[in-house]
């Protein structure tokens, strides 16, 4: 049992990843994205905290779900919690979206540090890289930006390196 500060729930989200998905939006973002989608997400001090069990006991509550998004704000400013809440996501056989302002290289780097290495372990399809208004792209699935990347987590864990793959 951990706490989690978030901005808010999704119970049947289709735009957060494939299939119909319970989207948790963190609270808490360093990136602050000009024309970021979620910018009431970015106060680190917002939000509310909410016990994960009970987050978990929602995600069971929906017999229709295919997986969990984490999104934000940002994630992986609080891996330690997302990760131990993955692992039981996972354990119901549900698969994990991670959306992040990092990039995987980044992430894969410093992954022994605050704990990035829990989540990425986690993690089916982590979406990567800041938003950038310019590169705005409505045509690319679960992306807001052309930059950013729809990655097979897994298998860039065991390259190490990115491995892009399509939605």
């Amino acid at each position: 049992m951990s706490d989690l500060r978030i901005a808010g729930t999704v119970n049947d989200s289709i735009v957060d990843g494939e299939g119909i998905r319970f989207t948790i939006f963190t609270q808490g973002c360093p990136h602050h994205c000009e024309g970021c989608h979620n910018p009431q997400t970015h106060d680190f001090n917002g939000g509310i905290v909410v016990n994960t069990d009970e987050l978990l006991e929602k995600i069971k509550e929906n017999p229709l779900l295919d997986g969990v998004t984490f999104s934000g704000g940002e994630p992986f400013c609080q891996a330690r919690e997302l990760a131990v809440l993955g692992k039981k996501i996972k354990s119901l056989g549900l698969n994990i979206t991670t959306y992040t302002g990092y990039t995987f290289e980044e992430l894969y780097t410093n992954r022994y540090k605050n704990h990035w290495e829990e989540l990425l372990a986690v993690t089916d399809i982590l979406i990567d890289g800041h938003f950038i208004q310019e590169l705005k792209d409505w045509t690319i699935k679960f992306r807001g930006s052309s930059n950013q990347r729809y990655i097979d987590c897994q298998e860039s864990i065991k390259e190490g390196k990115a491995v892009e793959t399509e939605p």
